[in-house]
């Protein structure tokens, strides 16, 4: 087996990421598709990479070696991606690269700006993974990236980038089944829900921690149960399996019921970073479209209108709300 540049970056994935698991995800690949990609790399060299372990995925000493001359031979392959890919548009158009994690204010988002750049060839990129959608930033991969940051869990921003604030808190609801016991409510506690499983997804860069520490401080101890297909997590959630945090924007499928958290435990912060040779103008343009869409998408959730209008959040003070539709009847969507 000859090895490529291909597999010189999934080699730096996985020590980058700490865990395959994690490193499949930022890769667009299954676990185990990178894990036996992993085990004929290490058979074509020689010997492990890696040393598994419950706490993840670390190099070997021979791992280390290999990973100091792969990397400058990956970063000068996006190098060169990066250069033919400019020089591309020089010659064809405009081009906007966009990244974010999951946000139902994306879809706004990208229609506005379609309708204000109509020439622009205009791209998403969606990763669960904030610091992944960083790491491309700085790679020149993406132009802008719409990102969350778990409150007191730091992002890992690289140096040069710039960062506007989109939302300073935004506050983190649970979604529950419609049948529990709680669903009633205006809002519950943490505690009210420590005897339920909660869903969590390991690979979301720092939620799980940012809810363990809520939990800490809460005096509480509960189960969690790791899922990453969000179909898959909404169903246990309908079906009183478990329970599980959700963004205030979310829109509860049938049989769920989402809830507002009593003195907001939970909460990030929005950001919109992007690259420094970006025009200020666009950015602020585009920074202005993706404040209106979140407001669009917070507005459209009665839970988190609510929230907003007992608290006279500055989110809407000076901003166009938009109308409020009837109700119509509740399709499966996700959380």
């Amino acid at each position: 087996m000859e090895l490529d540049v291909r597999h010189l970056r999934a080699l730096c994935a996985i020590a980058d990421a700490g865990s395959v698991r994690k490193a499949a995800v930022q890769l667009g690949m299954t676990q185990p598709s990178l894990t036996t990609q992993l085990r004929r790399i290490e058979k074509a060299i020689g010997g492990a990479l890696f040393t598994r372990g419950r706490t993840g995925s670390r190099p070997t000493p021979l791992g280390r070696s290999v990973l100091s001359r792969a990397r400058p031979i990956v970063a000068e392959m996006s190098a060169l991606m990066s250069a033919a890919q400019d020089a591309a548009v020089d010659a064809g158009g405009a081009r906007l690269r966009i990244g974010s994690t999951g946000s139902r204010a994306v879809a706004g988002w990208i229609r506005r700006i379609r309708a204000r750049l109509p020439a622009t060839d205009t791209t998403i990129h969606i990763d669960v993974s904030s610091n992944a959608l960083l790491e491309m930033l700085a790679t020149n991969q993406l132009d802008v990236a719409f990102v969350h940051e778990p409150e007191n869990f730091p992002l890992r921003v690289p140096a040069g980038l710039e960062q506007r604030v989109v939302v300073d808190r935004e506050p983190q609801f649970v979604a529950v089944s419609a049948a529990h016991p709680r669903a009633g409510r205006a809002s519950v506690r943490l505690s009210d829900l420590a005897a339920d499983r909660w869903i969590v997804d390991p690979a979301a860069d720092d939620e799980f921690a940012a809810l363990r520490r809520a939990f800490s401080e809460a005096g509480c101890d509960p189960r969690f149960v790791t899922v990453r297909d969000i179909t898959t997590a909404a169903d246990l959630v309908a079906s009183g399996e478990t329970v599980s945090p959700c963004q205030p924007t979310s829109r509860a499928r049938q049989g769920m019921a989402i809830l507002p958290l009593v003195d907001d435990p939970l909460a990030v912060r929005l950001l919109l970073v992007s690259r420094p040779s970006a025009a200020a103008a666009d950015i602020e343009a585009l920074h202005e479209e993706l404040e209106q869409s979140y407001v669009d998408a917070a507005w459209a959730s009665p839970t988190y209108r609510q929230w907003l209008r007992s608290r006279g959040s500055p989110l809407l003070r000076g901003r166009r709300l938009p109308a409020v539709q009837s109700p119509r009847p509740q399709t499966p969507a996700h959380t």
